[in-house]
């Protein structure tokens, strides 16, 4: 799988179970998420999101359509999301500089 990072033009905000406000900013956050951190229960939508994730990341979907399977799932899970704030800055992982001293 491709580790290129697919940012969202439009973050999102879920509020986990404990009660926090998380903001996820891109394919690679959501599908981080959603395997490594994600609540017991996972029903036909968490399916659908990692594999929606897994094919934004590999260039055979749109972000935009792994974004709207993160929500589906999101709301299955009883965690509700919404558009958040855009973020001050978008992050490029193929754009890195390093400062030489």
């Amino acid at each position: 799988m491709s580790r290129r990072d697919i940012p969202w033009s439009h973050p999102l905000n879920v509020t986990l179970r404990v009660g926090m406000d998380r903001t996820f900013g891109s394919v690679y956050d959501a599908l981080d998420f959603l395997e490594n951190e994600w609540p017991r229960n996972r029903g036909g939508h968490y399916d659908q999101a990692v594999s929606a994730c897994r094919r934004s990341l590999n260039g055979l979907t749109p972000g935009e359509v792994a974004r709207e399977a993160f929500i589906a799932a999101c709301l299955e899970a009883g965690m509700p999301a919404g558009a958040a704030e855009p973020l001050p800055y978008r992050r490029s992982p193929h754009r890195l500089s390093w400062a030489r001293v």
